[in-house]
């Protein structure tokens, strides 16, 4: 069983543009993508997504910006997006939220980080590991120490909570505004 291990913070515009510049520096850059990403209005963290190069569902068990949580992904080739999206909506699962994003990833020793620029919600960091469950502990302060090492003050989950809870109020207009 894979659980992700996964730290984000908040960051500013500047420190998005140093960030990028040092991990293209400092680490194996990966892709940049356009990302769309569905979550459904259902009990579980139930999501659909497609960026440049494919589409995959996936769930995320747990709670909401827990830093550990278990996942499970589905990968599928680009145009079939559509057709998932048909599926959950004939499975009467509609849009919750819609996330418009500009992710780069980047290989980081054993760790993968996105730098990414949300539409309507802002800029982030995240750090991840996906590891085994006895592991998951250790890869988490792990991961805090390389925020420590960024000078990245990570971001509470209380904030992440309530800058969702808003993001997922307006998003609609959030993602119409130029």
């Amino acid at each position: 069983m894979v659980y992700e291990v996964e730290i984000r913070s908040f960051i500013s515009k500047d420190e998005y543009s140093e960030l990028i510049n040092f991990f293209d520096k400092h680490a194996n850059f990966l892709s940049e993508s356009d990302q769309e990403t569905h979550y459904f209005d259902c009990n579980k963290d139930l999501r659909i997504q497609k960026n440049n190069n494919y589409s995959k569902i996936w769930l995320k068990l747990g709670k909401m910006h827990d830093e550990k949580r278990k996942e499970i992904e589905l990968m599928l080739k680009k145009e079939d997006f559509s057709k998932a999206q048909e599926l959950f909506n004939e499975l009467g699962f509609n849009v919750k939220i819609k996330w418009l994003r500009k992710r780069r990833e980047y290989e980081w020793g054993e760790f993968s980080v996105c730098i990414d620029y949300t539409k309507g919600y802002g800029y982030i960091i995240e750090v991840e590991k996906l590891c085994e469950e006895k592991d998951k502990d250790y890869y988490e302060n792990l991961i805090k120490s390389k925020f420590d090492e960024l000078n990245v003050k990570i971001t509470s989950k209380e904030e992440f909570s309530q800058k969702f809870n808003d993001y997922e109020k307006n998003w609609k207009s959030l993602i119409n505004k130029n």
